[in-house]
């Protein structure tokens, strides 16, 4: 027998002997492979782990809402500082009523970033090349500004947001400047500039305005001379998302949501740090999982904040200590809507799920449109989804496929749907029983 045909046998022999063993079966607890690496690792001093990655089945629960009423401020992204919105008043069948100009839409270089906010009763809204719009609430254009620097080319520029207080607006913008401007008549009253491009809307409590900058930086400075009262720097991101989160303010603490996921609360007086938290983790097999930005502005509700990151991670923090309550493996895009004992957030698959406020666990989840193009080989673009918000007892949902939906908060069951011209290209907002979304257009639509 030649070497190579012992060599053979051998070979043979073995794997059979090997086919006779018995396999050895591991004690323990099993995880599906693609499950985060924290839902399989115990630390010490938090509750065991459980396998979340896997969708649970949805549940049917009883949710208790506040009554809907017909508020007339929606001062900020999310209603108000805290981003705690209520229960606005909307008809059970919502209709499109009026839809107006407000200036240039998407396109290829420049996004509509900002969600409409309504003071005094005007709607303000700021478009894709950082021109700001007053619309009363019954449809008439009251005044256009535009907020640019003289020498900045509007075509090349993207981002920011929106906030209103008394007979002030105020903006931001990706030219790095915060700019207060009178509700009245669009006159600028002050500038602050920034060292950064700013992505998120400001934040305005009694006379003190707040902004983050792309850079890591948080400004504080005065609602009537733009003055600056204190800053604060964090973590820097050199990428992220456009409509970032914007600032959280509590009754004595301000939550700043940094680009690197890093969270900090500081001192409304003084912005000396309380605690510092972050937001880590991301979803597997994602590549967006790579920008760790805070997405789902600081939503204040008791001594809780909730808030969410791009990336596939919505956390719940002790608003006294900085320590984490739970974290759930869903991101959120738009402020988290909390109500009832639930947290609603539209995630970053294009699911809207709602969880338990208590334990983070999902209760159900409903898929919407994700992709453009089903097609493996063309699966690039996605449509976008804003909100939600809770409007005539539903959870409703701005799309940029061009529909408004409604949901049950009990079982996520689709109520109805309603087109959206150009589709949407901001977070809903509500005020004297309408609701207000932007069109990718370039149209303000309001339903009611």
């Amino acid at each position: 027998m030649t070497s190579g045909k012992i060599g053979m046998a051998g070979l043979m022999l073995c794997m059979g002997l090997a086919g006779c063993e018995k396999d050895v079966i591991l004690e323990g607890e099993r995880f599906p492979v693609r499950a985060p690496l924290e839902e399989s690792v115990a630390i010490e001093g938090q509750p065991a782990p459980v396998a979340t990655s896997l969708q649970p089945a949805n549940t049917a629960v009883p949710i208790a809402l506040p009554g809907a009423s017909a508020n007339a401020e929606w001062s900020h992204r999310g209603g108000n500082a805290r981003h705690a919105s209520s229960n606005g008043a909307l008809s059970a069948n919502p209709q499109r009523v009026f839809s107006v100009n407000i200036g240039a839409g998407d396109s290829k270089r420049s996004r509509i970033a900002a969600s409409p906010v309504v003071s005094g009763g005007r709607v303000f809204t700021m478009d894709a090349t950082a021109r700001v719009t007053a619309v009363s609430t019954g449809g008439a254009a009251l005044w256009t500004a535009n907020i640019a620097p003289e020498s900045g080319d509007a075509s090349n520029v993207t981002g920011g947001g929106l906030a209103a207080s008394g007979n002030r607006v105020y903006a931001t913008s990706g030219y790095g400047e915060l700019v207060a401007m009178d509700a009245s008549t669009g006159g600028i009253a002050w500038r602050q500039r920034f060292g950064s491009p700013i992505t998120g809307a400001p934040t305005v409590v009694g006379n003190v305005v707040y902004a983050m900058g792309r850079d890591g930086s948080a400004l504080a400075v005065s609602a009537d001379s733009g003055k600056q009262l204190w800053q604060q720097a964090g973590a820097p991101n050199s990428s992220g998302m456009i409509g970032t989160a914007s600032v959280g303010v509590g009754d004595n603490e301000v939550v700043l949501p940094f680009a690197s996921g890093q969270i900090s609360a500081v001192q409304t007086a003084t912005g000396d740090p309380i605690w510092n938290a972050g937001v880590s983790g991301q979803r597997l097999g994602r590549s967006y999982g790579g920008m760790g930005d805070v997405t789902g502005d600081p939503v204040i509700v008791g001594n809780t904040v909730y808030l969410g990151t791009a990336a596939g991670r919505t956390v719940a923090i002790d608003m006294t200590t900085g320590g984490r309550i739970w974290t759930a493996n869903e991101g959120a895009l738009n402020p988290p809507l909390v109500v009832g004992g639930s947290v609603f957030v539209v995630n970053d698959e294009a699911r809207l799920v709602r969880l338990d406020a208590a334990t983070g666990e999902v209760i159900w989840s409903v898929e919407m449109p994700y992709f453009v193009k089903d097609k493996p080989k063309k699966r690039q673009a996605i449509y976008a989804h804003y909100g939600p918000v809770l409007a005539g007892g539903r959870i409703v949902v701005a799309s940029s496929d061009g529909n408004l939906r409604g949901f049950d908060p009990t079982n996520g069951n689709l109520v109805y749907s309603v087109e959206i011209p150009g589709g949407a290209a901001s977070a809903p907002a509500l005020a004297a029983g309408l609701l207000f979304v932007v069109g990718g257009n370039g149209q303000l639509h309001a339903f009611r």
